[in-house]
């Protein structure tokens, strides 16, 4: 596993890939975080998956970029991987109860357990759980921390030209 530092307008990112996939995206600073000891920095920027990761990170703080087009691996349960991939379908700029994307797992009363697999995301950012809400309207909990949550959400809403709507189904 190889893997890169990344210093984001609200804090740094450890991204790291093994072979030709992206593994890993998460907060550098996030307590109880351990990275393994046998990794490999990508001093060199010789791993091309990294420095394209980084490129499609800079395209979306700069508010050039609106979905990520990296392969990854997905290691978890079968609803974890369930949820991970529903919130690529989340639209940049929109947000979505956790009811709601427990809904569009097929199981609507998983809104928790959801919650949970949010909580495990292992590519933060790339797989946008920022982008789930509480029903009551709160912006909910972030593995990387609320307030990193609300600046990623006004980041997608100013770059996205207008306010950041809740997508709710009955």
């Amino acid at each position: 596993m190889r893997f890169r530092h990344y210093v984001s307008p609200v804090g740094p990112l450890l991204i790291a890939a093994d072979n030709d996939v992206l593994a890993y995206c998460l907060w550098e600073d996030v307590p109880d975080t351990a990275w393994p000891a046998h990794w490999t920095e990508d001093r060199d920027r010789q791993c091309r998956l990294l420095s394209e990761t980084c490129r499609q990170l800079d395209e979306y703080f700069s508010g050039e970029r609106e979905t990520f087009r990296l392969p990854v691996r997905l290691a978890g349960t079968v609803f974890q991987r369930r949820v991970w991939d529903t919130l690529t379908r989340i639209p940049y700029g929109r947000t979505v109860t956790y009811k709601e994307l427990a809904r569009q797992t097929g199981n609507a009363k998983a809104a928790r357990a959801a919650g949970n697999a949010n909580r495990r995301n292992p590519l933060m950012i790339i797989l946008p759980c920022h982008r789930v809400v509480g029903s009551n309207g709160e912006t909910g909990g972030y593995a990387g921390g609320t307030d990193r949550k609300i600046w990623l959400l006004e980041h997608e809403r100013c770059s996205h030209g207008g306010r950041t709507a809740t997508e709710e189904t009955p």
